[in-house]
């Protein structure tokens, strides 16, 4: 099975009634394709970063399909709605068998932390106080 991502952007000027109409129509189309609807989320309106013909926000929704082919016919009828500003599809399971291989190719090893070296920690019988007076004296220049 393939896993398809949808996301398009519908006209801020669509009404309610017409936006889940042509929300039910999409979910139609991929039905008679063949591919089943995993989610589906509603980002709501929000601005888009650039005007698309000559409008600053959008209505966001975003669809997760299975499908065995390829949803060419979805694609065909949401660049003849008008009402779509923008669309995009995405296939999303190469990127899972990617990151699959290549987890298979490269374990995560455990990583321990370096052990302080003996020489930077001071004696226990040794008082702070001379360790101290020992790096002035080192640091003070000779006469």
């Amino acid at each position: 099975m393939r896993t398809y991502e949808v996301l398009f952007i519908l006209s801020p000027q669509v009404t309610e009634e017409e936006s889940t109409t042509l929300i039910n129509d999409f979910k139609g189309i991929a039905a008679n394709i063949g591919a089943t609807l995993k989610s589906e989320d509603a980002w709501g309106r929000r601005r888009l970063a650039y005007p698309i013909q000559k409008f600053n926000e959008g209505i966001y929704h975003l669809f997760v399909l299975e499908s065995e082919g390829s949803l060419s016919e979805l694609d065909r009828r949401m660049k003849n709605v008008d009402r779509v500003l923008r669309h995009l599809i995405v296939r999303t399971d190469l990127e899972q068998k990617r990151a699959d291989k290549l987890a298979k190719r490269n374990p995560k090893k455990e990583r321990l932390r370096p052990a302080v070296p003996s020489a930077a920690v001071p004696a226990a019988d040794v008082a702070p106080e001379s360790v101290m007076m020992a790096a002035a004296d080192e640091a003070a220049p000779q006469a």
